[in-house]
C-alpha cells in the first residue's frame, strides 16, 4: 500500500473516531442538561461535565491531527 492510500485510510479511521465521540458528547450533553432541567445536581452532574470536557479536548485534539495529516498529503 502507498503512503497515499496509508493515509487516507488513518484519515477515515480518525473520521469514525470523531464520529463515535460525538455522538457519546451528545448523549453525556442530553443527560446533564436532563439532570440540570429537573434541579438534581448531584455528583452524577458533576462527573458528566467533566467527561464533556474531557471529550471536547479529545475531540479537538484528534481533529487537530486530522487537519495535520491532510495538510501533509500536499508533500506527496
Amino acid at each position: 500500500m502507498g503512503k497515499l492510500d496509508e493515509k487516507r485510510e488513518f484519515i477515515g479511521a480518525l473520521k469514525v473516531y470523531l464520529g463515535f465521540i460525538l455522538a457519546i458528547m451528545l448523549s453525556v450533553g442530553a443527560g446533564i442538561s436532563s439532570l440540570f432541567l429537573k434541579e438534581e445536581t448531584s455528583i452524577l452532574f458533576y462527573i458528566g461535565s467533566f467527561v464533556l470536557l474531557l471529550l471536547f479536548v479529545v475531540f479537538f485534539t484528534i481533529a487537530n491531527k486530522m487537519h495535520k495529516v491532510i495538510k501533509s498529503l500536499k508533500d506527496l
